[in-house]
């Protein structure tokens, strides 16, 4: 089984290959290939196919959700050019916010799990996925549904943005778009979340799982 570890935490992305490669009664043998950003993983799976990405959610580049977002258009488009097999997704987070949930369920994860999971857990995951199933968290999956997550998009990628300090037009410049229209985005982000200002957007926008 080919997997791709995305995992910005050096210690945690060494720690989690030992684990999937001591996993080999249950797994088989494992070819693992490790990617320590949403960017690497990205470029990594336009080079190869891989059976399983295992992501963790909060990373610099593309976070987990957005690069399972990404992949899910990518194989859509990708299988109408030539007969594929699907990569299947499992998030790791650190954090159980229902937003994440709900934002990974509509693109098609597979699996949903949180670090602090026992390491048996992990497997039987990987084992389940593989086998057609999905895994994540029923009590986290059922506060998801009620949880609507308000930002577009666009919003939402440029209050990504501007939370790690960039100024307007550095996002303009990174999302190829006017300056205007990212004053837009911002003040349509903070009007939906009731915020004071983008730093408060993006601090709301975070506990709940939307950024």
């Amino acid at each position: 089984m080919k997997i791709l570890l995305a995992e910005d935490q050096a210690m945690v992305r060494g720690a989690l290959s030992a684990l999937l490669t001591l996993a080999k009664d249950e797994l088989g043998e494992v070819d693992i290939t490790e990617a320590e950003d949403g960017n690497q993983a990205m470029a990594m799976l336009k080079e190869q196919h891989f059976d399983l990405l295992l992501s963790d959610i909060e990373m610099p580049g593309h976070s987990g959700v957005e690069l399972a977002q990404w992949l899910a258009a990518y194989q859509a488009e990708a299988a109408t050019m030539q007969p594929k097999t699907k990569t299947k997704i499992i998030i790791l987070t650190t954090f159980g916010r229902v937003g994440y949930i709900k934002r990974a369920l509509s693109c098609g994860v597979e699996g949903f799990l949180l670090k602090d999971a026992p390491s048996e857990s992990l497997v039987n995951a990987i084992k389940q996925v593989m086998a057609g199933k999905k895994i994540i968290d029923p009590e986290l999956a059922i506060s998801a549904i009620g949880d609507i997550d308000p930002l577009n998009d666009k919003e939402r990628k440029a209050l990504r943005l501007a939370s790690d300090g960039l100024s307007t037009s550095d996002i303009a410049a990174q999302l190829f778009i006017a300056e205007g229209t990212v004053r837009n985005y911002l003040s349509e982000a903070i009007s939906k979340l009731n915020a004071t200002n983008r730093i408060d957007a993006a601090r709301i926008a975070k506990q709940k799982g939307w950024l």
